[in-house]
This record gives C-alpha cells, structure tokens and sequence, in this order.
C-alpha cells in the first residue's frame, strides 16, 4: 500500500512526533529542571510559567496527535518505519532550529541562558537541530522508495 495518501499520513505523524517530543524535552529540561529560561522571558515571572504551561500543552497535544496517527497507520498496515522515523527527526529538527533562530535571536522571546557568553550554546543548538535534521534526511532518501518498506519489511 505505497499510496501518497499513506505517504502523507506517516510524514504527518512523524514530524508531530518528532516536534512534541523535542519540544517536551525543551520544557522539561531547560525550562523545568535547569530553570535557564521560560518560553517568554520578556515578562514577569508568572508570565513565563503561564507561557511554558501553554508551551508544554502544545508539546503534548502534538506528541498525542502524532502517537494516534502512528496507530492508526499500524491499524491499516501502512507504517513506513524509515519515513516515519526520518520525518520524526526532521520535525525535532526543524522545531530547535526555529527555536533557535526565530524564538531566540528573531523574536527575542528567551535566550537558551542567561548572563553567560551566549554563541557557544547558540552553535551548539543550532548546529544540533541541522544534524538531526540531515539524519531525518538520510533516513527519508534511503528509504526512497523501494526500501522505505511497510512494518513488517526489516
């Protein structure tokens, strides 16, 4: 069943996967556990934790979604494990990239830290989010198309 339709299903559901999760791990560790930022810092500091709430919910509504479109591409025994895979990192990617480049330095929203010098973290996250994305790449092009198999190809 190599149809675009089924095509489209498992590149949607990856990137929403790929995207949730890369942007739960965001919340969770930079916002949460190491206390470097909020999603919006331009504020006061109850601004902030309402911003990373609504920030966190979008993060699970996209994983959620993503998982639901991965199950039902199971149900229909259309699962592409590569594509699924590479469009997941190329969601992850594609989400640090535009954190790092629109939300950071575009918007000025927040920065990865504070009171630090700030281009090493800027590189290491930006150039982070442009390897996995070329991983996702890889993954997608190899398995184009005559390898990209259903699920149950190895």
């Amino acid at each position: 069943m190599r149809t675009p339709a089924a095509r489209r299903r498992n590149l949607t559901s990856g990137l929403l996967f790929g995207l949730g999760v890369i942007a739960f791990l965001d919340e969770v560790v930079f916002h949460q556990l190491l206390h470097w930022h909020h999603f919006y810092d331009r504020g006061t500091t109850a601004a902030g934790l309402v911003s990373d709430g609504l920030f966190h919910a979008f993060s699970w509504f996209a994983t959620i979604a993503g998982l639901f479109l991965f199950a039902d591409l199971r149900r229909r025994h259309e699962l592409r494990r590569r594509l699924w895979a590479g469009a997941g990192l190329i969601g992850a990617g594609a989400f640090q990239l535009y954190d790092g480049l629109v939300q950071h330095k575009l918007l000025g929203l927040h920065q990865i830290r504070y009171n630090v010098d700030l281009l090493p973290y800027d590189v290491g996250w930006n150039v982070t989010a442009v390897l996995v994305m070329l991983a996702g790449a890889i993954l997608l092009f190899r398995g184009r198309p005559a390898r990209d198999g259903l699920e149950h190809d190895a």
